[in-house]
């Protein structure tokens, strides 16, 4: 009998979810994504599935923050789809899981709790992504929800990766480097023992490039560095987010006058490609401006520069690599931004843009080619959230 997990990914003004199905021969499909976007103040709805198309629609303004009626909407839709079958399980994607928290868990009343008190670590994320929580409970009452951690990934760092530059005091009340993106990583690396064995068995950086960007090394599929640190702040530069910046600024701001909430909504949601150009955060639009804007020239070239610094120092720390991997929404698409890199790292021997795999499903690139090989892979976290929900429900 086929089971099915619905997936939620909460953020401030929407909520992401996809809906899949596992067969009891081990097949695993999608059978719809979507987002319900803009709230509280215009939520919109949309959902796509390969049989159905793409629906869209308007919903009323929720007077709570919108997420009850979007949820109550989402799940409705969710029923009728599945008739008289169910959902057996929630996962849910959580930012910060701190040192408490290295694999998926079952939320029951304490594990929130302690999610919860995990909130000033990442202030602009956590408390959206448990909102949905005490809401599921109401509408799919009995149904077990699951916690899937974009740090967990990076509990295999070793203890000298996790450090950072500060008193020994700060380190000893868990101020370290705890990494983000994990389950984008984790799914890369599954995808990598299918794809490339070779690589999946050696050190390959994985570059995640969307809205939110950093790079994971892994070695034999484990992460051993990452270029975001204590927060998603850190590392590369983003869509939105400045990426590392010399404390200096923070302090200079500080006696300006700034206010520390500001500032954090500063570098988080004005940065970035989206501060430098003065015009937009996603490169999609900026590489159209690109052909008449000196700005949006100069935030591409910045956020290019700063990738190549980053994946050299990754390089360099681990002694070479054998792969490079680009994912999520600017990896797997801007073709422009990859040969740009690749260009960069030709001395160390990866191939130029015509040999990158370009099958995202089936990625092979290079056929007998040797040495290092670059590959563009599709990242799936919701379907890294579904098969987790369901293995925390078969350990409990």
């Amino acid at each position: 009998m086929a089971r099915h997990a619905l997936v939620l990914n909460a953020g401030s003004s929407s909520i992401k979810f996809a809906l899949f199905r596992f067969d009891a021969d081990g097949r695993e499909r999608d059978l719809v994504r979507g987002a319900v976007d803009g709230l509280p103040a215009a939520p919109r709805f949309r959902e796509t599935d390969a049989e159905r198309g793409t629906t869209a629609c308007e919903l009323p303004a929720g007077a709570d923050g919108g997420f009850e009626d979007a949820l109550r909407f989402l799940t409705a839709r969710i029923d009728r789809r599945l008739d008289d079958e169910a959902v057996a399980v929630v996962g849910h994607r959580v930012v910060h899981g701190g040192e408490t928290f290295t694999a998926p868990v079952r939320i029951d009343a304490a594990a929130l709790d302690k999610l919860h008190a995990l909130a000033p670590l990442a202030p602009l994320h956590q408390p959206q992504n448990l909102a949905p929580v005490a809401i599921l409970e109401r509408l799919f009452p009995g149904v077990p929800q699951v916690a899937c951690f974009d740090t967990a990934f990076h509990a295999t760092l070793a203890p000298e990766a996790r450090l950072l530059p500060v008193p020994k005091a700060w380190t000893e009340r868990g101020i370290r480097r705890f990494g983000f993106h994990g389950l984008s990583y984790e799914y890369v690396a599954d995808r990598l023992r299918s794809v490339a064995p070779d690589l999946a068995a050696g050190r390959t950086i994985v570059a995640h490039l969307g809205s939110g960007a950093s790079l994971c090394l892994l070695e034999g599929g484990r992460s051993a560095a990452t270029s975001m640190g204590f927060s998603a702040l850190d590392g590369l530069m983003m869509g939105t987010r400045s990426g590392a910046l010399d404390p200096g600024v923070i302090f200079h701001r500080l006696r300006e006058g700034a206010g520390a909430e500001d500032l954090e909504r500063e570098l988080y949601t004005r940065s970035g490609l989206l501060g430098v150009s003065g015009l937009s955060g996603d490169m999609r639009q900026l590489r159209r401006a690109a052909e008449t804007s000196e700005d949006a020239r100069r935030a591409i070239a910045l956020f290019t520069r700063t990738l190549i610094g980053e994946i050299g120092r990754m390089i360099a720390w681990a002694g070479g690599a054998e792969g490079l991997v680009f994912t999520a929404g600017i990896g797997e698409n801007d073709a422009a931004l990859r040969a740009d890199v690749l260009r960069a790292f030709a001395w160390a021997g990866f191939p130029p843009l015509a040999e990158i795999a370009e099958d995202r499903d089936a990625a092979a690139s290079g056929g007998a080619r040797t040495g290092p090989r670059a590959l563009v892979l599709r990242t799936d976290e919701e379907r890294m959230i579904a098969r987790h929900a369901f293995a925390a429900l078969a350990n409990a």
